[in-house]
C-alpha cells in the first residue's frame, strides 16, 4: 500500500486548469473518500471506479483509500476524474508503476464494465496539453475532437485495461484520427438580396472592416434576408481564430463537430432571450450567445423588443472583445470578439416614413419605441442603414439578379488582407495609437469630419468609429490614403438613421 499522483485537468471558462489526483492506500475499514471541492458527479465516481476496476479483472485494494483532487480551492466537475482516479488507486495499490504515469495526463468517464465513455469539452485540454510535454489519453469517443489541438501528443483507449496494459508496457496505445473536414454548408446568395443597393454596400464594408451593423427598415423589406448573407462574403478563419472558436463550441451544452471547426459561427437568439443567455453563466459558468458567436455573427432581430437588461449586456463585449462571468464561489473569463448585426422597425408598426403612409402611430409612441435601444448601445455600432419599402417591379421574378456573394467576397478577403500586412487585424480592432497611425486624414477631410462631428452631436467613440469604417471603404477601393469621398460615405452610414 502507498501513495501514487496522476495529473488530471479540470475545466475552468475556456480553460484547463491542471489537477493532481493524489491517491493513498491504506489501512483500515474497506472505504474511499474523494475530497478536494468535487462536485456530485466526481463524488459518485466512488462507485463507477469500484466497479470499473473489478470488472476488468484487476484488484480492488480492501483497505481505506483516500482521493484527494489538488488545488483544493478549485472546484471539479464531471465524469472526467474516473480514469484518473482508477489509475491512481491501481498505482498506489502496487498494480501499475508510478514511473508509467509521471509523463501522461488522463480525462475520461467510467462505465461499470471498464468501458471509457466520452466526457466532451476536450479541446482546451489537448490545447493546453501541447505546452507541457506530456501526453493526454482520454477515450476514443473524444479522439477528433482532441486531435484538432496542433503540437499535442494525443492516446486513445476504449477501455480501463486497454489503458493499464499500455501502461504497463503492453501495445502502445493509438492517436487519434482527425475527423473530416466539411465543406461549408451552402450559403444564401447575395444575388437573391433585390434592389438595397445601400444596405448591400453596407454589408460589404462591415464584412470588410468587421464592424458592426444595425439595419432598420419596414417588415419585408429584407433586414433579415440580407443578415443572413454576411457569413457567405466574410474571410475564411486562420488556425487560430477557427481553434478558439472551437473551444468556446466544444465547452457549450449544444454539441460540437470537430468537422465543422472552420466554418463561422452565425448566431440568431430569439428575442425573448434572457441576459444570461446572451452573456453567459450558471453555477458553472457556460458561455453565452455572445461567446458562441466568438470570431462569427450574432444577429438579433427585433431589436427594441429585446428586453434593455439583455441589450445593455452587450455594451461592454462589443468594446472589450470578451466577458467576464462572476459568481460567489467562481468568475470566468469568456472571449467574445463578435460580429453585431441588427435588424428593427422604425416604428412598432412598422410602417413609420413609408410612402404608403399607412402609419399611424403618434410621434410620442414612435420615441418610446426608438428610446428602447440606449443611446450607448447605438454608438457603439458602426453602420446605421434606413432600407426604404420596395417597388413590385424590384421584387419581380424577372428583375435582374444583384451581384453574387462569390464576387463580394473576392472583394472582402483583398480589403482585410490590406488590413492584416498594415496592423495585423481587422480595423474594427485597431486601438487608439492605431486609429491615429492608420487613419490619418489631410486637413480637408479633418476639417469635414469636425462640420459633421457639430451637426449629428457625435461622440468621441463615433468619430473613431467612423474613421474605421472610413479606413475600410479605402481598402475596398485599395487606396492607401483616406480621401473625401471615402470619408463623406462612412459619415453617411452614421447620419442615414435619424438619432434615437
Amino acid at each position: 500500500m502507498g501513495l501514487a499522483r496522476v495529473m488530471s485537468r479540470a475545466r475552468v471558462g475556456v480553460h484547463a486548469c491542471p489537477v493532481m489526483v493524489e491517491v493513498h492506500c491504506g489501512g483500515g475499514l474497506p472505504t474511499i473518500s474523494i475530497v478536494g471541492l468535487p462536485e456530485a458527479a466526481v463524488r459518485e465516481a466512488r462507485e463507477r471506479v469500484r466497479a470499473a476496476i473489478i470488472n476488468a479483472q484487476l484488484e480492488f485494494p480492501a483497505g481505506r483509500v483516500t482521493v484527494n483532487l489538488a488545488p483544493a480551492d478549485l472546484r471539479k466537475d464531471g465524469g472526467g476524474f474516473d480514469l484518473p482516479i482508477a489509475l491512481g488507486i491501481l498505482a498506489a495499490s502496487g498494480q501499475l508503476p508510478q514511473q508509467a504515469l509521471e509523463n501522461c495526463e488522463f480525462i475520461g468517464e467510467l462505465g461499470l464494465s471498464g468501458e471509457l465513455r466520452g466526457t466532451g469539452a476536450v479541446l482546451p485540454a489537448a490545447l493546453a496539453i501541447a505546452n507541457s510535454g506530456r501526453c493526454l489519453i482520454l477515450p476514443a469517443a473524444d479522439g477528433a475532437e482532441a486531435a484538432l489541438a496542433p503540437n499535442a501528443e494525443i492516446r486513445c483507449a476504449r477501455t480501463l485495461l486497454q489503458v493499464f496494459a499500455a501502461l504497463r508496457g503492453g501495445t502502445a496505445l493509438p492517436e487519434p484520427e482527425r475527423a473530416a473536414v466539411l465543406p461549408p454548408a451552402a450559403m444564401p446568395d447575395l444575388a437573391d438580396v433585390r434592389g438595397q443597393a445601400q444596405a448591400r454596400r453596407a454589408l460589404e464594408v462591415a464584412a470588410a472592416g468587421q464592424h458592426h451593423l444595425l439595419l432598420m427598415g419596414s417588415p419585408g423589406c429584407g433586414k433579415t434576408l440580407l443578415a443572413a448573407r454576411l457569413p457567405g462574403i466574410l474571410p475564411p478563419m486562420n488556425e487560430h481564430d477557427a481553434l478558439e472558436s472551437a473551444a468556446i463550441q466544444s465547452i457549450s451544452s449544444h454539441g460540437f463537430n470537430p468537422a465543422l471547426w472552420q466554418q463561422r459561427p452565425f448566431r440568431t437568439p430569439h428575442h425573448t432571450a434572457s441576459a444570461v443567455a446572451l452573456a453567459g453563466g450558471g453555477s458553472t459558468p457556460r458561455p453565452g450567445e455572445i461567446s458562441l458567436a466568438h470570431h462569427g455573427v450574432l444577429f438579433l432581430d427585433e431589436l427594441p423588443e429585446w428586453s434593455r437588461t439583455a441589450l445593455e449586456v452587450l455594451r461592454q463585449p462589443l468594446e472589450s472583445g470578451s466577458i467576464t462571468i462572476s459568481r460567489a464561489a467562481r468568475q470566468c473569463e469568456f472571449p467574445a470578439h463578435f460580429q453585431l448585426v441588427a435588424a428593427m422597425n422604425p416604428c412598432p408598426c412598422g410602417w413609420a416614413g413609408d410612402d404608403s403612409g399607412r402609419c399611424r402611430c403618434p410621434p410620442e409612441r414612435i420615441a418610446h419605441y426608438r428610446a428602447r435601444i440606449s443611446g450607448p448601445l447605438l454608438d457603439r455600432i458602426d453602420l446605421h442603414v434606413e432600407m426604404p419599402r420596395l417597388p413590385p417591379a424590384t421584387l419581380a421574378a424577372a428583375a435582374p439578379p444583384g451581384e453574387s456573394s462569390a464576387d463580394v467576397r473576392q472583394r472582402v478577403i483583398a480589403a482585410r488582407q490590406r488590413q492584416l500586412a498594415r496592423a495585423g487585424k481587422a480595423n474594427a480592432l485597431l486601438n487608439q495609437q492605431e486609429l491615429l497611425r492608420d487613419c490619418a486624414l489631410a486637413a480637408a477631410e479633418q476639417k469635414m469630419l469636425e462640420t459633421a462631428a457639430e451637426k449629428l452631436q457625435l461622440s468621441a467613440r463615433a468619430l473613431h468609429r467612423i474613421l474605421r469604417v472610413a479606413r475600410s471603404i479605402a481598402d475596398l477601393a485599395d487606396c492607401e490614403a483616406i480621401d473625401r469621398a471615402h470619408l463623406a460615405e462612412a459619415i453617411g452610414y452614421r447620419g442615414s438613421i435619424p438619432h434615437f
